[in-house]
């Protein structure tokens, strides 16, 4: 099986799963776990920032940010495609009972200084006021867009002029980064916190870290455990982890992949492709049924996810080679001309 259906799929190399045998451990809730605390301080040190959290999943650390920053029923303005309000399962009106004012970032995938200034609110007796702003980069549903930093730093500045703190959604940050030649600590020195992803294009099996001041990582170090996310020998999973931060460069080899991808997609009668910005590819049917052509492709080796009736999404990643690809298309094709 040529499995597309997402990054999440990549599986640990054999060195990581020798890191998580002999890893140092101790009890991380005691803060006794050395390869935590290590990746913890890498994780900082990488992205310019004074602490850092290991979490078991990205959803966490995202939902663990939101209520870090907020009080009881703030509003987070944020994209309306944004992961932290699609694919969160509402927590942060679950778990942090903040409420969502959502606007429409467009293609750009963030939204511009105006749009934050006009969804702003400010604290008064009857409306609760806005406590953070989220962005996401690179943004998923909008596909696996690579938001340079400047736009970033527009949208953050623009929230901070009026007090309002950022968290950066970056559960793909390394492959904006490398898609756009930009040092991760620079793409995120406009924001407060950051969440990034080890179990994505970098191979981890599990994990994601939070990332932010001293101050915001020891509430949120407390928020973590009140979620269920205090482990004890995690040094298991920390270990490959580190490994992963090694997996940086390589991320260009999955947008290379993913462009050729596209380029023999878009080359079918019925479908079309954009060429995308990283290792996301969002596929359009003109006339077939995408959960069809979803279906005949798995019949032949191929996993992918539609999305809706017309649309689809693909991913590459670590366990997908280029040959993976050129096969996966033929495949694909096999599968739109049955449905034809």
């Amino acid at each position: 099986m040529i499995d597309l259906r997402s990054d999440t799929v990549t599986r640990p190399s054999d060195a990581m799963r020798d890191a998580a045998r002999d890893a140092e451990v101790g009890d991380d809730v005691y803060r006794d776990d050395p390869t935590v605390n290590e990746l913890e301080r890498r994780a900082a040190d990488l992205l310019g920032m004074e602490a850092a959290l290991f979490v078991p999943s990205g959803t966490m650390g995202n939902q663990v940010a939101v209520r870090t920053h907020t009080d009881r029923g703030q509003e987070l303005v944020v994209d309306e495609q944004a992961h932290v309000v699609k694919w969160e399962l509402g927590g942060v009106a679950d778990l942090s009972g903040v409420q969502a004012r959502m606007v429409d970032a467009g293609p750009s995938a963030v939204p511009s200084p105006e749009q934050v200034r006009d969804a702003y609110v400010a604290e008064s007796l009857h409306r609760p006021g806005t406590g953070l702003l989220c962005l996401e980069n690179t943004h998923n549903s909008r596909g696996g867009v690579a938001v340079p930093a400047e736009r970033i730093a527009a949208a953050a500045d623009a929230a901070h002029d009026l007090d309002v703190p950022v968290h950066l959604d970056g559960a793909r940050l390394f492959n904006a980064c490398v898609a756009l030649d930009t040092d991760p600590s620079e793409m995120v020195a406009p924001v407060d916190s950051v969440l990034f992803c080890l179990s994505k294009g970098l191979g981890a099996p599990v994990g994601s870290v939070l990332v932010g001041s001293e101050v915001f990582v020891e509430r949120a170090r407390r928020l973590r455990k009140l979620f269920g996310g205090g482990m004890r020998q995690a040094g298991m999973i920390a270990g490959p982890g580190l490994l992963a931060l090694e997996n940086v460069s390589r991320l260009a080899e999955d947008h290379a992949n993913a462009r050729a991808l596209a380029t023999g997609l878009n080359d079918l009668p019925g479908l079309s492709v954009p060429e995308p910005d990283t290792n996301i590819v969002l596929l359009s049917t003109d006339g077939l049924s995408a959960p069809g052509l979803e279906a005949a492709a798995g019949e032949r080796g191929v996993a992918f996810n539609a999305r809706d009736a017309t649309s689809a999404r693909l991913c590459t990643h670590l366990d997908v080679s280029r040959a993976d690809v050129e096969e996966a298309v033929q495949r694909i094709a096999a599968a739109a001309d049955s449905l034809a």
